[in-house]
């Protein structure tokens, strides 16, 4: 742990630890760069080919290799130095972008060897993601967790908002000059965590410990440990439920009726809410009754996305969107927090990697959910049912883990033994 004085719970202390800011730049520039490189490469493989299924290729290419190596990637992180982890991984996207300069270069037309870019590029990302995400908890105290997450957060959506819009107007130079652009800033990153000087512990299990049994460790400390349990599915089956995301072209055109223009702007408001909620917890995060806030928060989700399913007015639309993305980011900050303050650090890669193969796979399957139910009782009536879904899983869970509807302060929680 970085020499932190504990009594400095400011953003403004925050900033003051260089490692923090060197994580927090190389996480924004990562994030900015493959948000910049993933307009390129869809727009120029569907220049390539006219082929919707083209585009779906692009993304099961970089989903793939995450799915297959996170938890692989949790139990590396967690005894490998993390700061290594990161940056090796940060020359392997730059790398997949190299090698897409060169597909453009050479005019390839087959664009099996995208695929095959995009594969070594989602590979990096699979090794990143766990040792990345578990690094914030050993670079502050546990005061400032929740602060440092939430500006955690913060630059993440402000990369997800800006990227792909700096993609497509770097886009009017060419695809060789984006994917340059995107080189650097994965170099960049490589370099932001070569410099960080804390040291991550790593695992000293014994010898007799099988590689099964390291990989897995993650889901058998979850499935003992309530709060991290109850976290964790909470998130999932809220996400797999509420879903609705992912109907936004059927309402922008044919209940709204706002165009793709108006498509747009409903795509941002989670993510505006999103960062207001954020910019409140980092002006005041959550310091008691942290349990029932989650539960809350994950009940005005459903309670949002009910009205979203039911409006035929624009701006209401617009604003339980916003309210699903604040709602929304509550929760994950309030997890964000707790995981890491519930786990031991010589498990934290892994307990993350489970995480976020949960979370990740609940995303998926949630766009997925909305599309067979809409199908199945129509758009408006699927939005609705997922989330009053959403309300009885909160009723179901505050039932089944009342550890974690009972967590008052952060600080108070502990690692299990």
């Amino acid at each position: 742990m970085t020499d932190i004085p504990k009594d400095e719970d400011t953003t403004l202390a925050l900033f003051r630890l260089r490692d923090f800011r060197f994580y927090i730049s190389g996480r924004f520039l990562g994030t900015l760069g493959m948000l910049i490189q993933s307009v390129a490469v869809g727009w120029q493989v569907y220049d390539i080919t006219e082929s919707p299924l083209a585009l779906g290729y692009v993304g099961l290419a970089q989903f793939l290799p995450m799915v297959l190596m996170t938890l692989p990637a949790g139990d590396i992180a967690d005894r490998i130095d993390r700061r290594y982890i990161v940056a090796g991984a940060g020359l392997l996207e730059a790398a997949a972008a190299g090698w897409l300069i060169i597909l453009t270069l050479t005019h390839t037309g087959d664009v099996t060897w995208f695929y095959a870019a995009l594969a070594l590029f989602g590979t990096a990302r699979a090794l990143m993601a766990p040792a990345s995400r578990s690094f914030v908890p050993l670079l502050v105290s546990p005061l400032q967790l929740p602060r440092a997450i939430a500006v955690s957060s913060s630059t993440f959506q402000v990369a997800v908002i800006t990227g792909p819009a700096i993609g497509g107007g770097l886009y009017l130079f060419g695809p060789v000059f984006v994917y340059s652009v995107c080189v650097a800033l994965f170099l960049a990153v490589t370099l932001a965590f070569f410099a960080i000087r804390t040291r991550p512990p790593v695992q000293t299990e014994a010898l007799v410990t099988t590689a099964f049994q390291r990989v897995t460790a993650g889901i058998s400390y979850m499935r003992r440990t309530p709060i991290v349990l109850g976290a964790v599915s909470l998130d999932l089956f809220a996400v797999l439920l509420g879903g609705a995301v992912a109907l936004l072209p059927i309402y922008a055109r044919d209940i709204l009726h706002v165009g793709p223009e108006g498509l747009g702007v409903m795509r941002s408001a989670p993510a505006v809410g999103a960062i207001v909620i954020n910019l409140l917890i980092i002006w005041r995060p959550i310091r008691a009754r942290t349990g029932h806030i989650m539960f809350a928060c994950v009940a005005l989700f459903g309670v949002a996305t009910i009205v979203f399913g039911l409006s035929e007015n624009f701006w209401l639309t617009l604003v339980a969107l916003a309210v699903m993305g604040a709602s929304d980011m509550v929760s994950v900050n309030i997890r964000s927090t707790l995981i890491p303050l519930a786990t031991p650090r010589q498990m934290l890669g892994r307990v993350t990697a489970v995480e976020m193969l949960f979370i990740g796979a609940s995303n998926e399957l949630g766009e997925f959910e909305s599309g067979v139910t809409a199908a199945w009782f129509g758009t408006v009536p699927a939005v609705v049912i997922g989330g009053l879904g959403t309300l009885g899983v909160v009723g179901i869970w505050m039932w089944l883990f009342p550890d974690l509807r009972k967590v008052d302060k952060l600080s108070d929680v502990k690692p299990q033994t």
